[in-house]
């Protein structure tokens, strides 16, 4: 099952906000990013529902930028929503509530953990280091000729099926 990347950015919004941390834009853009990466890397399928695209500042989710780009460089301050018309309401995007998602929310919990202190600016750099799915795309695939160049899931796969090995190596 995939999911809405605006349901996990606000899922870390709201530990940010637990924690009382704030978070920009670029942080949330790349949290969600890795998040996936991380995924596909562990799991073989995908977090979410749209696809990575390579801009010329790194990886993006379209959805998640449009969503927070107006908070530009400061912390965000809601949540993404959207309208539910049944009753002409905006409704918080969120990740269902089924109790056997917990795996899911722990493994984002992780992902927190792990970068979550993190600024926008380290998680930039670790996003767009030679050999990153991002770097690959944009520089060796032409992406930087194309607007909305995709990152495809087998490159982002295969990429964080390396890091998962190469930390595995360093464990030992």
């Amino acid at each position: 099952m995939t999911y809405e990347p605006k349901a996990i950015a606000n899922f870390f919004l709201a530990l940010a906000e637990s924690e009382g941390r704030a978070i920009t834009p670029l942080q949330l853009t790349k949290l969600v990013y890795l998040a996936h990466g991380w995924h596909l890397g562990l799991t073989g399928k995908p977090l979410l529902d749209e696809s990575p695209e390579a801009w010329q500042y790194g990886p993006v989710l379209p959805s998640v930028y449009h969503e927070f780009k107006s908070f530009g460089n400061e912390p965000i301050t809601r949540r993404a929503s959207e309208m539910d018309w049944s009753n002409f309401e905006e409704k918080e995007i969120s990740l269902p509530t089924d109790p056997s998602l917990e795996p899911l929310r722990n493994f984002l919990r992780s992902i927190w953990r792990i970068y979550g202190k993190r600024t926008g600016g380290e998680l930039s750099t670790i996003t767009h280091l030679p050999g990153t799915p991002w770097y690959k795309t944009w520089f060796e695939l032409g992406g930087k000729d194309r607007r909305g160049a995709v990152i495809s899931n087998d490159l982002i796969r295969q990429h964080y099926i390396e890091l998962k090995e190469r930390n595995a190596g360093t464990a030992k």
